[in-house]
């Protein structure tokens, strides 16, 4: 099969921090390429992979070079332009429509795009499905209308709990994201400490971490992104609990250096206020062989054996409780878990079914669909 891969482009890929629509994008054009597809992957320069790479920008968004990310806004009186920084927006559509002309004469078979709502306005101007993953772009409430507008398109959800947000789309498939398990090497003997990892945000509930590791009475670190938006939340609900004994931050830790913070931990804090559509950070433990404790929302309730796996609780109390009986979870049971819904291959599988089913849509008459 002929795959055009549209990738985010925030970040080059593999991502080395933060990044997991990155991540995803690249773990699955990785092992569509093992499975013998040819596939083409649209994403920033500097983006390593072994499909056929099209570096659509001369950077990634989030590491666009200083001195243009800086520059500032003015009129230049010797020209008469108005001069300022590059336009994010206007990157983003000049990296999809690299894709759509392509797409456009007949290259691919199926487009995939993690895009969010960016990419479907070209949809009807292509020769073959755009597939378009969720990645949670559906809890945004202003993207609706554009979903609806386009409803009739084939999407993927990351979860059963995903659809929720907007029920009436044409799900073709629910695929669950999937990592690389020889990242996350499993190990069964643990330390004594609690492990947060993820956004630093109000609806991520690193605060509430804190709180569950001094009820009881086990050390906690804390590794992710201050978004700035949430500087002012990290320093009033998080930094001044840091002191560096019982509660530690690590700032944001790359992938390599993460996971021997997963395999050691007696268990992972995913105490979330919000219905995510997925959560990396719980596979990526689980592979470890790590149990997790999380909040009963979004996706978590899928991702999580109860009692098996990890606990999923319906407050502080309960997490605080069940970070008493971690040691009821076996080690080997997480990592069985990950390994047979969570793999790189089993995502990868799972798209191709549904590429295969948006294909087929697309010669039934519109009609019938």
């Amino acid at each position: 099969m002929k795959i055009a891969m549209l990738a985010p482009i925030s970040w080059p890929l593999p991502p080395t921090g933060y990044g997991p629509w990155e991540r995803v994008a690249y773990n699955l054009t990785q092992e569509l390429v093992r499975l013998g597809h040819d596939v083409t992957l649209f994403a920033a320069a500097g983006s390593r992979t072994n499909a056929t790479l099209v570096a659509t920008t001369p950077y990634a968004l989030s590491i666009m070079p200083r001195p243009l990310r800086d520059r500032p806004r003015r009129l230049n009186p010797a020209s008469g332009l108005l001069e300022g920084p590059p336009d994010p927006r206007i990157i983003e559509q000049v990296h999809i429509a690299q894709c759509m002309e392509r797409a456009a004469t007949g290259a691919f078979d199926v487009v995939h795009s993690h895009l969010h709502v960016h990419a479907l306005p070209f949809a009807r101007l292509i020769a073959c499905p755009l597939v378009s993953t969720l990645h949670g772009a559906a809890w945004v409430a202003p993207t609706h209308d554009v979903f609806r507008r386009y409803r009739d398109l084939p999407y993927v959800s990351l979860s059963d709990a995903e659809r929720q947000f907007l029920p009436d789309l044409n799900y073709v498939a629910t695929v669950y994201n999937g990592i690389r398990l020889s990242d996350f090497p499993f190990h069964a003997d643990k330390e004594d400490y609690l492990l947060f990892a993820g956004r630093l945000a109000p609806e991520k509930g690193p605060d509430k971490a804190i709180d569950v590791a001094h009820r009881s009475g086990r050390r906690l670190l804390i590794a992710g992104m201050i978004e700035p938006q949430y500087q002012d939340f990290f320093d009033t609900r998080v930094k001044p609990f840091v002191d560096g004994r019982s509660v530690e931050y690590l700032g944001l830790l790359s992938q390599a250096e993460l996971a021997p913070l997963y395999r050691k931990a007696a268990g992972v804090l995913f105490l979330i206020s919000w219905a995510e559509p997925f959560g990396l950070v719980a596979v990526e433990a689980q592979a470890s062989g790590t149990p997790i404790i999380a909040t009963r929302m979004g996706a978590l309730p899928e991702i999580i054996v109860d009692g098996r796996t990890g606990f999923v609780v319906d407050s502080v109390d309960d997490a605080a409780h069940a970070a008493t009986c971690l040691d009821q979870i076996q080690p080997a049971a997480c990592r069985k878990n990950a390994e047979s819904r969570f793999s790189a291959a089993r995502m990868a599988t799972g798209y191709v079914a549904a590429y295969h089913r948006a294909i087929q849509q697309a010669r039934q008459p519109q009609t019938t669909r």
